[in-house]
């Protein structure tokens, strides 16, 4: 019987977890592939079969990839709902979901602005450009970012995965064709950038 609820607390943690990905407007694979996991490893996650969620140093990992935090997905899981999905006489329905703009249509008060002052990152973007990006929000693969080092450095490059120790993207001294490597502990935020404009 403890196995029972064992795995049910474990699903519904998923659950959280997944609703947490889908409100970040990722797949399974976009989520997975900023913590270097692939789409099968972290919808384990989500669907309960991997106990690890239960450890804290793994859900600051997990909900850092979708923005969102330990806190958020406490909550969205002690406000799942339980309720059977109803059944009709032509089978199951669905309940209905909200339609909520994504983060880039809502234009989030917390976006924040850097213009470029070289041409590293051409042709993506060059030099004069005004990037927006969103401090709570993680990159996709090939998207860009904006990184603050613990050393006071800000680094604006082309995302493109990340282990546990390390951070890998494109762009700077490199050109866009070289990979650079980041030290995680020598890494302070990274955000998504979210829009780019003539200044």
């Amino acid at each position: 019987m403890a196995r029972h609820g064992q795995d049910q607390d474990a699903r519904v943690l998923g659950e959280a977890l997944a609703r947490l990905r889908r409100d970040a407007g990722l797949s399974q694979a976009e989520a997975g592939a900023a913590v270097g996991m692939t789409s099968q490893g972290w919808g384990l996650y989500e669907a309960g079969r991997r106990s690890g969620l239960f450890r804290p140093d793994v859900q600051r990992r997990l909900t850092a990839a979708v923005g969102a935090s330990p806190e958020m997905l406490a909550l969205a899981r002690a406000t799942a709902t339980e309720a059977p999905i109803p059944v009709t006489p032509h089978g199951l329905e669905s309940p209905a979901r909200d339609w909520r703009p994504s983060p880039v249509q809502a234009r989030s008060p917390m976006l924040e602005t850097l213009q470029l002052s070289d041409d590293d990152l051409s042709p993506w973007a060059a030099s004069g450009v005004i990037l927006e990006f969103d401090p709570g929000r993680w990159p996709r693969r090939d998207q860009g970012c904006v990184i603050d080092m613990t050393d006071g450095r800000r680094l604006v490059r082309l995302y493109d995965r990340a282990e546990a120790d390390s951070l890998f993207v494109r762009g700077g001294a490199g050109g866009m064709t070289a990979t650079e490597t980041l030290a995680r502990a020598e890494v302070r935020r990274v955000c998504a950038v979210l829009n780019r404009r003539e200044a």
